[in-house]
């Protein structure tokens, strides 16, 4: 028997209209219908009055139910809101501006016939608004983006932590973990900070040392790049902020398990990229000089944002807070359809 899953979707912006829409479309379309999609508004009245009345009269099999956030400003708060009000027993996160495929949840599903599974990520392709990858965008970068990147492993394999665009839990994995930091990820137009759900994926282990986390790459979402986002200027501030997120995630967890998997990336998959880059630039192919550039580039600014971050953390102690989630924590609901 399927476990009823329930979908939550983070909006803050009028200027995602179409994405939002096509982000519940894509939800309402699953081969494995879930129970209900929540859509969380975040901190933004005419947005969330807009898609109350989007969303007033039921339509389809899934019910749709519009929330405003319950907590401070941010992606963090927004999904704690969304986890609160969730009625299934696995709830699954979907970035507002991603497709997901036909069988997204049914892959979902299936991980989490093992019991010791508390969560199941998948894999997220990038939907460059200019049509193609830029030639100097390197692959193994492609997490500044949102996307799964070169380095992670394929198939279905146990990870470290899912990445939190595209992944999905058991409710007794908040139960026993709380909710996602607030202080850590995405705030609105502010910095492009992440990391909430690397911090959350390590404070469940430490509370379940049992439980099993899993990426499937069958379990697909395609996510929109803007053009803004394709530039070089997004990729160094991203990358910067990066390196402080990991700073903030070292303060929770600790630098061993909080930069565990950075490890092997920095001195691994990031010298071959590099090299790779370097043989494509000899053999005249373009972008290869460019891409080469970018990871050292890439590499030198995260580790910039680091040490600035862990500076700061030591200076003014905590920047963040997890709070349990219960149901307590999930007014505002803006409309039910």
């Amino acid at each position: 028997m399927s476990p009823d899953i329930s979908v939550v979707i983070c909006a803050y912006t009028e200027d995602r209209w179409e994405d939002i829409l096509a982000a519940v479309s894509s939800v309402r379309a699953q081969s494995l219908a879930a129970l209900e999609t929540l859509l969380v508004v975040d901190h933004n009245a005419t947005l969330l009055d807009r898609l109350a009345r989007e969303y007033k009269e039921p339509t389809g099999t899934t019910a749709v139910r519009v929330l405003a956030n319950a907590g401070p400003r941010g992606l963090s708060a927004g999904r704690n809101t969304g986890i609160a009000a969730a009625r299934g027993g696995i709830i699954a996160f979907l970035d507002d501006d991603a497709v997901a495929e036909r069988d997204w949840l049914r892959h979902f599903a299936e991980g989490f016939e093992d019991p010791r599974v508390l969560a199941v990520g998948g894999r997220t392709l990038p939907a460059w608004e200019s049509g193609r990858r830029p030639v100097w965008f390197p692959e193994e970068f492609d997490w500044v983006v949102g996307c799964t990147y070169k380095g992670l492993p394929r198939g279905r394999v146990r990870v470290r932590n899912v990445l939190g665009g595209n992944a999905s839990f058991r409710r007794t994995a908040f139960d026993a973990a709380g909710g996602f930091a607030t202080g850590i990820g995405r705030d609105g137009d502010k910095r492009p900070l992440g990391c909430e759900e690397t911090e959350f994926c390590i404070r469940l282990s430490r509370a379940r040392p049992d439980a099993v986390l899993l990426i499937d790459d069958r379990s697909v979402i395609h996510h929109r790049v803007p053009a803004a986002r394709e530039r070089f200027r997004y990729f160094r501030t991203r990358t910067y902020a990066e390196g402080l997120s990991k700073a903030l995630v070292a303060q929770s967890v600790g630098a061993s398990k909080g930069l565990e998997s950075e490890r092997r990336y920095t001195t691994r998959v990031l010298p071959a990229g590099v090299g790779r880059g370097l043989r494509d630039a000899a053999l005249g192919r373009p972008g290869g000089a460019g891409r080469a550039g970018a990871i050292v580039a890439g590499v030198l600014t995260a580790a910039g944002g680091y040490v600035l971050g862990t500076v700061r953390a030591r200076r003014g102690g905590a920047a963040f807070s997890v709070l349990p989630v219960d149901a307590r924590s999930a007014g505002g609901e803006g409309a039910a359809a």
